[in-house]
């Protein structure tokens, strides 16, 4: 476990010194971000629970330039992926070791207009069980590995926001999604 800490810590550190090696030069391509709303009422219901209760199914939701969301619940889990292919993304498999519900809102990392890696805020359950944690997730939208590629706790971790579409503009499109995802900055509930 340590060996693997000190791998995520070394590529956190590599990531962020590539970002402060690279800067804003004149070529470089212009990241921005786009927002979309994540409302299942409003999302086509593509399959409906189970009468187990242990799937509570899945929905289509519109994206952000012509990237579809499938949204599906099992086990009180959320799983998020997208595109075409969406179901048979990795993505569509990642979810959070506890119960866990998602946020309606979507940002879009876009690399000159075009959407490369998305951010959407996870809601995981706390020991307690009467309050959630907030973790933010960094998916990138390469077709074929589409995959989480990094997660952030946003109550222990100032600039949680930040350190996502960091990691979101430097790692989204050449991430091996073998690999799971990186764990940035404090742990906390991720731990």
């Amino acid at each position: 476990m340590k060996g693997n800490s000190f791998l995520i810590k070394g590529l956190q550190v590599a990531t962020l010194s590539w970002i402060a090696a690279t800067g804003t030069g004149a070529d470089a391509a212009e990241f921005t971000n786009a927002y979309t709303t994540i409302n299942l009422e409003r999302c086509t219901q593509v399959e409906s629970a189970d009468e187990e209760g242990t799937f509570g199914g899945s929905w289509n939701c519109p994206g952000y330039g012509g990237f579809d969301v499938l949204v599906a619940e099992g086990d009180l889990r959320m799983f998020v992926s997208f595109g075409p292919d969406a179901g048979h993304e990795p993505a569509a498999r990642q979810t959070l070791p506890r119960f866990n519900t998602i946020n309606e809102t979507l940002e879009w990392r876009l690399r000159d207009g075009v959407p490369f890696a998305t951010i959407l805020r996870w809601f995981p359950s706390l020991d307690d069980g009467r309050k959630t944690g907030s973790v933010l997730i960094v998916t990138q939208l390469k077709p074929g590995s589409i995959c989480q590629i990094g997660r952030v706790d946003a109550q222990v971790n100032p600039g949680a926001n930040q350190m996502s579409r960091d990691l979101a503009d430097t790692m989204a499109g050449t991430y091996d999604c073998s690999v799971p995802p990186m764990v940035l900055g404090n742990k906390g509930i991720l731990d």
